[in-house]
This record gives structure tokens, sequence and C-alpha cells, in this order.
């Protein structure tokens, strides 16, 4: 206490600088927000680091290679009626134009005069190395759907050739081994049948049944060219991509809300689902970082990855707007840079919530401080110390942008109400002690004495805040530790700023008060601060019969004379340069009358009230305040209006009725 006084006393004496370096200091910190850095990848906020999950992901990379990293869109069908069977050919052909749709996705970059399909940036597995642009345009994309059961699969698949002589080769016409025999009359294809043998390519999507037989591309070969299939026998068990070897689509990544029978046989289902697959940023950038056309441009990886994300948002928005307004079922797309979108959307700061949060407490601050008496009042003192919080606030957070913390969704969301909060608790705390400071202690102490009593008080929760939040950085959640390490720093600045520059705030609206300015227009002086004030003539009287009974030196002792003094007096209040008030009295006008002599009872002469003739003209003021029946100016009601008076006055006595109290009772039992 006896360090926190020579503070409070210092902090007084030098209040203009302290305040100045402060926000300065403050300040300075704050314009670390601009380098702020908002993580929202799902993988480095949840994910805890050497755990078990984030030990898989990097063995992975390790032993598989980037190429094993993708990023995978779904596209999700369901019935809008709830329990409607999809295994309907209706519903397999409106899942068809809704992945058509989105497989024709093409973008281009604003700096990049090509555009990019989905042939091009489709995550390819087990691309052969083969110098051969034919071979590697016909590359299939893993595409993950219920489609690759039936020939309309092929439809998806983008990539095309071109042989002199016959139509352009696409997979919907592709026969593998028809091919091989042709080009190897050309030259020598060994190595790749030997490829397409080990993988079961076969004749691919030639040999699969057609959703839709009157389809005129629907090949000979195909199973049932006149006859509709049976679709849930053909999804039973999952389907296969191009390789019967190594793309096999498990049932559960197809199929959802399945139904079967007691032998295992798939009759129902209630959605639908397709998975595209992209090549990771890194993957783009390495797969075309030696293509010529853009050679001229300075690829990166950056560059890379916005592709890949205005193709995702593309695809989203083209799936969904294929489907007509009156169809039967539903298509929802979702993509990696969609929960990207969401967690970003959820992580950004919304500035009008956190204005208008500070706004309602600067009003809230404002309100509850200010007072009628201008001696008092403190709404200035309430405006102040809500703006150093959020100053605080700013500046703690920009320390942690420059320590490289990054933001997430719980510190933009949260922490700026929690470190409010708990500013202006503090905040309050010093002022209201600060007006109750009593007048006996001496001007340059009076700051000193606030910190004495209150700042221990302040301190201990302060401390005790930030042993709290920075045990909490002990979670080994990446997300939960940035946020808890965030609010220990700022709880730590609010501290700061509660103990150093608050104080100087305090102190310059003692300087105000006692110059009697009026409260937030501190630049006016307050009517009272030259009142004049007029006493009206009175007559001292004594306490019982309000006449001033005085035994006459002259006469007999039951004799007294009745004295009235009236008495016009002008008092002026000012402050002097050392802060004490002073009252200046002018040379009043007295006249003094003496009534006729009358007889009294003998009295008690000690329990008379005697004006002394040496009392001076304070004493006279003094006891004329004291006098109960004095005349003074009774303010409206609503000019003395308060919290403090309304809770004291109406509240608490309303809470301490029976019929409250019961009625309490009967609506907590409701409640429960």
């Amino acid at each position: 206490q006896a360090l926190l006084f020579a503070l409070g006393c210092r902090i007084q004496r030098h209040c203009g600088k302290v305040l100045f370096v402060g926000l300065l200091v403050f300040g300075a910190l704050a314009v670390g927000l601009r380098v702020a850095s908002i993580e929202t990848d799902i993988e480095h906020l949840w994910v805890e680091a050497g755990s078990r999950v984030s030990q898989e992901l990097r063995y992975t990379k390790e032993k598989l290679g980037e190429e094993s990293v993708y990023t995978s869109q779904m596209l999700i069908q369901t019935p809008k009626k709830d329990g409607e069977n999809i295994l309907t050919q209706e519903a397999l052909q409106l899942h068809l134009e809704a992945a058509l749709a989105a497989s024709k996705v093409q973008v281009s970059y604003s700096s990049l005069s090509r555009s990019w399909d989905l042939n091009k940036i489709c995550y390819k597995s087990g691309v052969p190395i083969i110098e051969n642009g034919m071979i590697e345009r016909l590359f299939p994309c893993v595409i993950l759907t219920p489609l690759d059961c039936f020939w309309e699969g092929a439809k998806l698949q983008g990539g095309s050739a071109y042989l002199p002589g016959r139509p352009d080769i696409q997979w919907s016409n592709l026969d593998p081994l028809q091919l091989m025999e042709e080009l190897g009359q050309f030259t020598s294809l060994e190595g790749f049948k030997e490829l397409l043998e080990k993988a079961e390519v076969g004749q691919a999507y030639m040999e699969r049944p057609c959703l839709d037989p009157r389809d005129p591309q629907c090949p000979p070969s195909a199973p049932n060219k006149q006859s509709h299939p049976d679709i849930p026998a053909e999804l039973s068990g999952g389907c296969h991509g191009f390789s019967r070897k190594f793309m096999r689509w498990q049932q559960e990544l197809i199929l959802g809300g399945t139904t079967k029978d007691s032998q295992g046989k798939l009759l129902r289902a209630e959605a639908l689902q397709t998975m595209f697959l992209l090549m990771s940023p890194r993957q783009l950038f390495e797969h075309f970082k030696d293509d010529y056309e853009i050679h001229d441009i300075s690829w990166s990886e950056e560059k890379a990855g916005a592709i890949l994300e205005a193709w995702q948002r593309k695809f989203v928005e083209l799936a969904q707007d294929s489907i007509p307004p009156n169809a039967t079922q539903s298509v929802h797309a979702f993509s990696t840079t969609t929960l990207n979108d969401i967690m970003k959307s959820f992580s950004d700061v919304s500035a009008i919530r956190v204005a208008g949060g500070y706004l309602l407490m600067l009003a809230y601050a404002c309100v509850t401080m200010l007072r009628w008496d201008c001696s008092k009042s403190q709404g200035a003192v309430g405006l102040a110390g809500v703006l150093l919080v959020a100053l605080s606030v700013a500046s703690g957070l920009g320390l942690c942008s420059l320590l490289g913390i990054s933001f997430n969704a719980a510190t933009t969301q949260v922490l700026p109400f929690l470190a409010l909060g708990i500013g202006v608790d503090d905040m309050f705390l010093l002022a209201h002690a600060f007006t109750e400071t009593s007048q006996h202690i001496p001007f340059k102490e009076r700051t000193g004495e606030c910190l004495k009593r209150t700042g221990t008080s302040v301190a201990l929760t302060s401390v005790s805040n930030m042993i709290a939040f920075f045990m909490a950085a002990l979670v080994p959640i990446p997300a939960l530790r940035a946020f808890s390490l965030q609010a220990a720093v700022v709880v730590v600045f609010n501290f700061a700023m509660v103990l150093f520059v608050f104080p100087a705030i305090l102190s310059l609206d003692l300087h105000r008060r006692e110059r009697r300015r009026l409260d937030i227009l501190c630049c006016f002086y307050s009517p009272c601060s030259s009142r004049v004030i007029q006493i009206q003539p009175q007559e001292l009287a004594d306490a019982n019969d309000n006449h001033a009974c005085h035994p006459s030196p002259y006469g007999h002792p039951g004799v007294a004379t009745s004295t009235q003094i009236t008495t016009t007096v002008q008092a002026f209040t000012r402050c002097d340069p050392s802060g004490h008030h002073v009252v200046t009295v002018l040379p009043p006008t007295s006249q003094v009358c003496t009534s006729p002599a009358v007889l009294l009872p003998p009295t008690d002469p000690l329990g008379s009230q005697v004006f002394a003739p040496s009392s001076s003209t304070r004493d006279l003021l003094a006891q004329l305040d004291e006098a109960k029946g004095r005349r003074e100016c009774v303010p409206l009601p609503f000019c003395r209006w308060s919290l403090a008076d309304f809770a004291r006055e109406k509240y608490a006595p309303l809470l301490l009725r029976t019929r409250t109290k019961v009625r309490w009772e009967r609506l907590w039992s409701i409640i429960q």
C-alpha cells in the first residue's frame, strides 16, 4: 500500500506527462494489429501438437509424399420428402446433370490468360511417367460417384484426344484394349499394356450398363442395351472407377441412409454422394511450373491456391443452380473452400458488433457516473475509462500480432468483450473509491490515497486473472492455447492501464472539480463557481420557542429582552492556487432590534442559544445551515434521481415484501 500511495502521488504530480506517455506507448503497440493473421485451417486449430492424429498426418506426408494430399469437393443429393427412396432412374439422372454441370466448370485467373477446367486441376492417382501428351490428357480424374456403376460415369471425365481418321477420343467412347491394338501398329506400348492389365482396366466404361438405354451414345457393348438396369443391384456393394483393382468405391462412400433385407441385399437409400478430388496448391504449382503457357508469368504456389479456390466457389454455385426449382430432389454442394469461408466468416471481426458493444458501455459509464453536482460528477472519467480499456485491448492484441500469435474465432468474437468487462470493472472500482476520498486529505495526496485503498484489490484480481489465463495456455489445443495467451496479455495491458494511465485521468478530473468546471464540457465554468448566497432576515431563536431570550444585565432576573438580528450576506466561493476552498464574505449590513422587556419565568441561562457578538459571518452561515427552520431551495425530484436512490428506495423494499417473495417462488417453480 505504501508503494501504491507513492505511485499515486507521483502520477498526480505528473498526470499530464503520464497520460501522454501512456497513450503514446499503447497507441504504438496497437499499430501491430496491421500485421495480424487469422488462422482458419482446421488442422492447425484443433489438432493437438504431438497427438496421434498429427503423427499420422505427418507420417502420411513423409511416406506417401505430397501427391497423397488432395482436396475433396462433395455433391450430396437427398429427396425433399423424408423417407423417399432415391435409388430411381429419375434421381440418378438428376444427379448426373448436377455432376456434369460441376465438372464443366472453367475459371481464369486475372493474370493468367488460360482457362482452368477440372481435367487440369483434378487429382490423378498414379499417373504413369510417359512422354505422350495424348495419354496424359486421357488419364482420368479420381471421382468417387455412384454413377461409376453405369456407363454415364464416363461423361464426368473431361479428357479427350485426337487421332486422324476417327472422332475425338473420350472416356464415353474409349475402349482401352482396342486403342492399344490400333496404336501398337505405330509404336511399342508393351509397358503401358502391362500397366492396364495389372490395374484390371479392361474395356473401362464400355462394358457397364447404361442408366438410360435410349441414349444414342450408349455403346452396343452395354449389357442392358434393350432393358432398364436394376439400380439397387448395380449399386449393391459399391462401384469402381476405371481400374477395378485399385479404385473401389465402397457403398458407404456413395450412398447414405441405406436399407437392406435379411440377406444383405440393398433395397433403398436416401442420399447420393459424389466426390471430386483436386490437387493441392503445391501439386498444381509443381505440375505446371515448367509449362510453356505460364513461362512468362511469375507462377507461384499462392496463385495455384487462388485458382483452386476460384474453381471450388464456382463449382458450388453451378452445382446448386443446375437443379430446376420444381425438382423432387435437393442437391447440396460442399467444398474445402466453403469450409474455409465459413471459418473465415466466423473469425472476421464484426466492426458493427464490437463498436456497438463499446458504445453501449460508453453510454452506460457516462450515465451512471454523471451527477447534478459538478463537484461529484464523473461522466467524462467514465468515457475516458472505457476508451482507455478499448486502447489497452487493441495494444495487447497488437503485441500478440507482433509476437506471431495467430487470431482465431475465439479471439475475434469473444476476447474484445471479455477484456472490456474486466477492464471496466477495475475502472469503476477506482472511480468510486476516488469520489469517496475524504476532503480532509491534502490535495496532493488524494490520488495516492485512492490507489492505497483500492489498488491492492485491483492488483490481486488482475494478477489472479493473468495466472489463470497463463495456466490455461498449457492446453495442447492450438486454438485454445492462442486464445489463453492473448487473453493473458490483454489482462496485463488492462492492469497497466488501470494502475498507471487511469489515475492520471482521475488527477486531471480532480483539478477540474477543484476549479469548478463542468464535467464533460470542461472548458466552461460551472454556474455554482460564482454563486451568490442570499440569506433572508432570520431571528436567532431558542430551540423551544424560536426566540433568543437574554437576561437583562440591568433589569430584574425575570425580565428578558428579545433581540432580532437582521443580516444580509453575499458569499462568494472560489478556489485558491493551493486547491483549498475559500469563502470570501462581503461585510454584511446588519440591524439589531431589541423588543421591549417581558417578564419570563426563571430558566437555565445555559440552555439558551446565545449569539456572541464576536462570532464571525462564517459562524453565522454555519449556524443557519444547521437550523431546522431555515429556508432552502428544494430541487425537483427528477434532478435528485439516480440508480442508487432507485435501488435503495424502490427496488430493495419491493423485493423485501412478502407478496413479492411468494410470487418469485411460484414463478421459479413454474420455470423448473
